[in-house]
């Protein structure tokens, strides 16, 4: 009962207590800490936050409640729940005392007093959620010292009372000439010191409560072993390629993003025609600059959680089971202990990820969101099809990314065949503002590969009149090998019941697991030549290398267009023939809902011409970002510049409000159900078993990746009231067995249910 205690758990071989030892945790989390941050020159602040981040549990009253005669708890550890005093408060008041309440203390007491709840907004209007209410008697203006006066009594924790003060100034410039422009990023860096400490937390908490997880972590193979299998893989595949004019293209683009990486470290444009093999190429580029510049890791970013997979797929072929495939839509609003120790924290060498996973998680107050953030230091990062950067976020966006290109040691690529005019000044009016500096571009002739990639002709539609569905499946029939791509799953459905039986439906209702079944069945009916027509959304578009002699599309974006385009004849087999493929684009029944995809359609509209062919070049997409940037009202919909920059030089930030604001994918109107689909090599009926004996552990819950689809949050709601989805440890999973139906997805609308299959189980 001597012994200072931070966390407990019972040892399954034995059934006896076991205990961590505050002091040794409290040293531990400051070691490994300070090595994280190292990498960005910040070691000192972390290690001081993490000796200190855990001083409350030095209290009499928390090592009483944890030493309940109910038993000890095994979460005692998190905060927020009945009878649990707090413990992360005291640490924070210690260090706006040490620092005289100026802002060096304020950046201490955010990392300390969040380490659990997540980083906090300095002021609110409601009162007691924000730190200043924490840490302050708003009443006397004075700093509640009563948080830690009991804990200076007493002589175990002297030997923190005594360290001293960190000699690092944010972001190294805080103080000179250059520190107007470091404060729209210093918090920034406040978020990678705090990833640093939620890390440590998170891992050495880990290593004693589940200590065979922790045994399973950075096992990973280094990136020189890692680009020897893929120079490998590219000799045989390149071996094996015919010898067209396209794969000559392919091996030129390969050429230059191999001889581009020696170039110093900063923003890179890999602007490579759709079917240029930019998937390999870029990752090409990544792997010798990351060897060259002493880089840590790679990390794709691809704006669609519905074709992560594909990408992945590519990457796992090469690399094995070493790259982390990591989206968004298993995230938990409630954080319990295994959920937060699931969490990834991108140690491995190779991460595809989505732009939302990626920029909320830079964004993020959650610990369990930002404990990532240190290994993206010194990364390279691939934006995979860049135009696709939600516009009403460009602002924070682009800010967020030019500092970790400016101060953490980041290079970033942004790879598209429809580059996005973000250089110079972006928008018109009021939304104006700066963008980025002139990005490096890998490819230095453009024109000429646009030109060696021509595959197909692009035929405009009459623009006033729309083309029913009935008649588009007429004449979607004559062909027997199509591809038709609308703009929303409502319309791919309408669409798809009036074609013949044996059309395929490929949409976001559909599980990874099965459109990655359907898109190799596709493959396979293209490459032997047989009858196969397809109806999908647009998550065909990019990241699937999927290759048909007539594509349709429902207008849409230039960037759309050209996408769709680039499943058209993608391996030129029709021009060795002396033909090219055929795009139609047509105007569906009705509009897409008002919107940015409305403004896309509309910028469209207003550069196409009403009928003919279209070409695609630089200048088109020039003039069409130009134009739908003109059309976009606000670049800053969470208030960045107001929450996260104007209050920097006093350390006011509001990191709540922020984070809950920015949501590239609202998921206040949808979320991921995790759904019962049996495939022909993964099945998630075991996987949700054990996720409901046992919880959420980190493998598992990249193995369910591969089984959610999202919904209306709304429709949701209803299914749970109807009891056709539970929730399981936070997570929603399907209950009815017939809710999900092969070939079509999940199906949320009431009218496609077949009644007779809902069987609750």
């Amino acid at each position: 009962m001597n012994e200072y205690i931070a966390h407990v758990r019972k040892d399954e071989k034995t059934d006896q207590w076991l205990t961590h030892n505050l002091s040794d945790h409290l040293q531990e989390v400051a070691k490994r800490a300070e090595e994280f941050a190292q990498t960005f020159g910040s070691g000192d602040w972390v290690r001081l936050a993490g000796l200190w981040h855990d001083l409350g549990k030095f209290n009499p009253q928390w090592q009483a409640y944890i030493r309940r005669e109910t038993g000890y708890d095994e979460d005692g550890h998190l905060e927020g729940y009945s009878g649990r005093p707090n413990h992360s408060t005291s640490g924070a008041v210690l260090a706006l005392e040490r620092f005289k309440e100026s802002p060096l203390g304020r950046i201490l007491a955010y990392l300390i007093a969040g380490h659990h709840a997540g980083l906090p907004d300095w002021n609110s209007d409601s009162a007691g959620g924000d730190l200043q209410n924490r840490l302050y008697d708003t009443a006397a203006n004075k700093l509640k010292t009563e948080e830690i006066s009991v804990i200076r009594k007493l002589s175990d924790v002297q030997q923190y009372l005594t360290i001293l003060s960190p000699k690092t100034q944010p972001l190294q410039c805080i103080s000179s000439s250059d520190a107007q422009r470091a404060s729209e990023h210093l918090h920034l860096w406040i978020r990678m010191l705090f990833s640093c400490l939620v890390d440590a937390d998170f891992l050495d908490t880990e290593k004693f409560m589940t200590p065979s997880a922790a045994l399973q972590r950075r096992k990973y193979p280094t990136l020189e072993e890692l680009t020897a299998r893929f120079d490998a893989f590219m000799e045989m595949k390149e071996g094996k390629a015919q010898l067209t004019s396209i794969n000559q293209s392919r091996a030129e683009i390969l050429k230059h993003c191999r001889a581009k990486a020696e170039l110093p470290p900063g923003f890179f444009s890999l602007t490579v025609p759709t079917g240029g093999g930019k998937t390999l190429s870029s990752m090409a580029f990544a792997l010798r600059h990351a060897l060259r510049h002493n880089k840590k890791r790679v990390i794709m970013a691809i704006p669609y959680t519905s074709i992560i997979e594909q990408t992945a797929a590519v990457y796992k072929e090469i690399f094995g089971e070493v790259v982390i495939e990591h989206h968004s839509n298993l995230d938990l609003e409630k954080e319990t202990r295994k959920s937060r120790l699931a969490s990834e924290n991108w140690d491995a060498p190779i991460i595809v990820t989505t732009n939302v996973q990626l920029f909320e998680s830079l964004f993020a107050s959650r610990t369990s969101s930002c404990r990532k953030l240190h290994n993206i230091v010194d990364s390279v990062i691939i934006l995979d099809e860049a135009q696709m950067l939600p516009p009403e976020y460009l602002r924070p966006i682009l800010s967020v990314l030019r500092g970790l290109v400016e101060y953490f040691g980041v290079t970033v690529v942004l790879c598209t065949a429809t580059q996005p005019a973000f250089n110079g000044k972006i928008g018109s009016g009021q939304a104006v503002f700066d963008g980025l500096s002139q990005a490096t571009e890998i490819i230095g002739d453009t024109p000429t590969f646009i030109k060696a990639f021509k595959r197909c002709e692009i035929f405009l539609p009459d623009m006033p009149t729309p083309k029913d569905w009935n008649t588009l499946a007429g004449e979607l029939i004559e062909n027997p090998q199509v591809l038709c791509i609308v703009n929303t799953r409502r319309d791919c459905q309408e669409l798809h019941r009036l074609m013949p039986k044996g059309t395929f439906h490929l949409s976001a209702n559909m599980c990874g697991e099965e459109r990655s079944e359907v898109i190799a069945d596709i493959k396979k009916r293209l490459f032997g030549e047989e009858p196969v027509r397809v109806i999908s959304t647009q998550l065909i578009e990019a990241g699937v290398d999927i290759d048909f002699p007539v594509v349709y599309r429902a207008l849409a974006g230039i960037d759309s267009i050209a996408q769709a385009a680039g499943r058209c004849n993608r391996e030129g087999k029709l021009n060795t023939l002396g033909q090219m493929g055929r795009v139609v684009v047509f105007f569906p029944p009705k509009s897409v809902p008002t919107g940015l995809l409305r403004k896309g359609e509309d910028a469209a509209k207003s550069i196409l011409p009403q009928q003919g062919l279209l070409e695609l070049q630089q200048e088109v997409y020039k003039k069409y970002f130009e134009s739908f940037y003109r059309s976009v009202n606000d670049f800053d919909k969470p208030g960045f510049f107001q929450r996260l920059v104007s209050g920097a030089g006093e350390a006011a930030f509001q990191f709540r409000s922020f984070a809950k604001d920015i949501r590239l994918i609202d998921d206040s109107v949808q979320k991921g159900i995790i759904v019962y689909y049996d495939g022909m090599k993964n099945s998630s009926i075991k996987l949700i078993d054990q996720l409901r004996r046992n919880g959420p552990e980190p493998w598992l819950m990249r193995k369910l990746q591969r089984f959610i689809v999202n919904i209306p949050l709304r429709v949701a709601e209803q299914l749970v009231r109807e009891e056709h989805i539970e929730d399981i440890h936070g997570y929603y999973v399907q209950k009815s067995t017939g809710l999900y139906q092969r070939g079509y997805g999940l199906l949320p609308d009431p009218l496609t249910w077949a009644q007779e299959l809902f069987i609750v189980g």
